[in-house]
This record gives structure tokens, C-alpha cells and sequence, in this order.
């Protein structure tokens, strides 16, 4: 047993210390704490082992709160005060959009003081935010420009992910510029994972619903390669399948024909790229932009490949696509399972290819959903309806199938029952 005398004292780190020791191993007694014989390190040299003690934390409130504490009776809290530094306001967001984006993600309060801003919350939350302040402050520091729409971005990845920073998702980013026109900065934990894949695996898949940024993603890695001279052309496919609808012959030459299939590549290439470098590449053939057809036979070397829509893409034409693989490239697949439109879905290249290249090496696959979507907020409630009223329809469609068999079985039954009943005429 353990109780405190007239100077003892214990640093705050004892309070993490004592919780951690396989459980409650300190009983908390009317003048101390009794330590179990299982205890990691005995009553007698248990402040021993501490570090930097604080004077201010005496030693029977830091029993009280250990105990306390593993009871789950309250939580460790504390009170951080950070100084202003010059441009710093530009962290804060439109009218502090991204401190309430800190305070709702971290579960802390932070209040602005004159010269200065105080944090609330626990420890580690605590740290983490002003972590933030610290590597806004040092990106600021070395030149690194972050503006505010991008910067919301990494603080929502950075509440999600405790095993990121600001300052790694800043240079992270940087690595992924775009020509002078901007960055490419995930806007989702999913998106982030989906960048690292495609950075670290030779071919990725992308499979979600529709505006998480699969297509858009990609061509910026790919256009990101292409300018850093690590591929020597793009090449983007797509099946040129309508959505429910049949368009019939369209005139023109054959670009010309399979162009009004093409648009968002061409959408996503100029939004990225100025329009005058993008021509100048689409005429020379770095950048190359064609039906999945035309794939066929083909061996494609340094070269970024992106195959948009890939549900629409039969079995054998998937098969054919992930074959076309040369040395030195890298090839992206995404699409939607949820918007087949070939006129048997179940067939499907892109659902059989989720089942067979399933731990592949050297092949990555990313999953996303309605919380990663990055067009109108609108967008992902309607995702999110659908969802939930196919769930309602096969569940729907079980107990109706479920109903029809008992009623099946019950006729049957009765019928063999009528049978026996029947007398046999002589």
C-alpha cells in the first residue's frame, strides 16, 4: 500500500501509465492505492519509474483520477493554449469553417482568445490539433501556399485518418502536382487510399458510386506521371455503351462517332491541363483517347492506362484489357456495379474480375462509397435512398418468395392428404 506524504508528488504521464497495466491493478483505498501482486512493477518503486514530474498534480488526485478513470467513470481532459502566429487566420476557413471541422471530428473546443487559442478536450485530441497549428505554421514557413478549399480537404482526411498529418498530406500532395494549375488532393480517407494504391501497385481498381472521384483521380495521376516523365503517354478507354438508351448511327468520321462516348475524359483532361496543352498532346498521340475495341492486340508500354466505366465492359473484353500490359505502365479500372447498362448485367467484366483477380499480386482494389462523393451534398442522400430502397425490395422479394413456397408446400401437403383420404373403387 502507497499513500501519499508531504511533498510526494506525480507526473501527468502517470495517469496513462497506471491505466495501462493490463487492466485495473490499483484499488483505491481511503489514504492511497493498494497495488495487486500481478502489477507490471511493485507498490514500492511505482513513481520510481516515472518521468518529469509536474508539481502541480499532487499524488492522491492522480490516484483518484487512475481509478476513476478505469472505472469509466470520467475521462482525462486538458486545457492548451497556442499563440497566435502572423497569417495563421487563413487555417481558420470561411467564417472558422475548419475549426468547427477540428472541433466535430476531434471532440474538442476551441475558443479564440486575443493572442491566443485554448484547447479542450483529451489529450490526445488536444495534441493532434495542435499538431495541425504546428504544420500549417511550418508549410507556411518553407513557401508551401495552402488554400482554403484544399485545405479543408486534408483537415476532413486528416479527422478521419489518426495516421496522417497536415504536413504529409501537404507534401503528398505537392509530389502529385498537375502542371501549374493545381495539386491532387484527396477529399476522403477512400480517396487517399486510392492515390497511395495507384502510387504503389501496377494496376487498381476503383469501384464505387457515381462523383467519388475515381475517373477524375485517376487522369490526374496519370497526367501527374506524364509530367514527371515517369510514363510516356496515356492512353484512356471506355466502352462505348449507351445509358438505357439507343442512339442509333451517328454521323461523322469514326472519332467523331465515339467522341460523344469519350466527353468526360476530355472533361476531366482540360479541367486539369490548360485547353492549348491538351491538344497539343492529343494531337501528338501522348495523349490517346479510344474505345475499348480498339485494344485488341495491342502491347502497351511506358504508358498510364485508365479504363473508365468498366461495368459496361463484357467478360472478354475484360479479360483482354488487363492483358495489354507492357513494361513500365500502369493501368486503372473504374466503374460502378450499381449502373450496368449491357443488356445482360450479370455478365458484367467488371463483377467477374472482382471475383478472380481478388488477391492478385500486384493488384489493388479500392472501394468507395456514398460518404466519398465530392459533387453536391445532394448527391450523396440520393446514393444513399437507392441503397437503402434496394435493400427494402430484396428484402421484400425474400419474404415473398419465402410466403409463395410455404403456400406451395401447404397445397401439396393437403393434396397428398385428399389423395389418401380418397376410397379406391373395386
Amino acid at each position: 500500500m502507497y499513500s501519499e506524504g508531504p511533498t510526494t508528488r506525480v507526473p501527468a504521464s502517470a495517469y496513462l501509465l497506471l491505466l495501462t497495466r493490463d487492466g485495473e491493478h490499483g484499488t483505491l483505498l481511503p489514504n492511497g492505492i493498494c497495488f495487486h501482486p500481478e502489477a507490471i512493477f511493485p507498490a514500492a518503486h511505482a513513481y520510481s519509474c516515472l518521468h518529469s514530474p509536474d508539481p502541480n498534480i499532487s499524488t492522491a488526485i492522480a490516484m483518484l483520477i487512475c481509478a476513476g478513470c478505469a472505472r469509466g467513470e470520467f475521462k482525462l481532459s486538458m486545457k492548451k493554449n497556442i499563440e497566435l502566429r502572423p497569417n495563421v487566420e487563413t487555417l481558420f476557413g470561411t467564417r472558422d469553417e475548419n475549426l468547427h471541422l477540428l472541433e466535430e471530428g476531434l471532440n474538442v473546443t476551441v475558443e479564440l482568445k486575443p493572442n491566443s487559442i485554448q484547447i479542450f478536450g483529451e489529450p490526445a485530441d488536444v495534441a493532434r490539433v495542435e499538431q495541425v497549428f504546428n504544420d500549417f505554421e511550418y508549410l507556411r514557413a518553407h513557401g508551401q501556399q495552402v488554400f482554403n478549399g484544399e485545405l479543408n480537404s486534408m483537415l476532413r482526411v486528416l479527422v478521419s485518418d489518426p495516421a496522417v498529418t497536415l504536413r504529409q498530406l501537404a507534401e503528398s500532395a505537392k509530389q502529385r502536382a498537375v502542371g501549374n494549375k493545381r495539386q491532387v488532393q484527396p477529399k476522403s480517407v477512400n480517396q487517399r487510399q486510392y492515390l497511395e494504391a495507384i502510387e504503389q501497385s501496377d494496376m487498381v481498381f476503383g469501384i464505387g458510386p457515381a462523383g467519388t472521384g475515381k475517373t477524375y483521380l485517376a487522369v490526374a495521376m496519370a497526367i501527374s506521371a506524364l509530367l514527371s516523365k515517369k510514363v510516356a503517354r496515356i492512353i484512356l478507354a471506355r466502352p462505348a455503351v449507351e445509358a438505357g438508351e439507343r442512339l442509333g448511327f451517328l454521323p461523322g468520321t469514326l472519332q467523331e462517332k465515339v467522341d460523344p462516348y469519350l466527353r468526360p475524359l476530355y472533361d476531366a483532361l482540360y479541367d486539369l491541363l490548360d485547353p492549348e496543352k491538351v491538344d497539343r498532346f492529343l494531337e501528338k498521340n501522348v495523349i490517346e483517347i479510344a474505345p475499348i475495341a480498339f485494344m485488341r492486340g495491342r502491347t502497351l508500354n511506358d504508358s498510364f492506362v485508365i479504363l473508365d466505366e468498366a461495368q459496361n465492359t463484357t467478360s472478354e473484353q475484360m479479360k483482354m484489357f488487363v492483358t495489354r500490359l507492357g513494361f513500365n505502365s500502369k493501368a486503372v479500372i473504374t466503374g460502378d456495379i450499381t449502373q450496368i447498362d449491357l443488356p445482360n448485367a450479370s455478365r458484367s467484366g467488371l463483377i467477374e474480375a472482382m471475383n478472380v483477380l481478388q488477391g492478385v499480386e500486384g493488384i489493388r482494389f479500392q472501394m468507395f462509397n456514398e460518404t466519398d462523393v465530392v459533387r453536391h451534398q445532394l448527391v450523396q442522400r440520393i446514393i444513399r435512398a437507392y441503397e437503402d430502397f434496394k435493400v427494402r425490395d430484396e428484402r421484400q422479394l425474400s419474404l415473398q418468395l419465402e410466403g409463395e413456397t410455404v403456400r406451395a408446400a401447404t397445397d401439396l401437403q393437403l393434396s397428398g392428404k385428399a389423395k389418401e383420404s380418397t376410397p379406391v373403387q373395386q
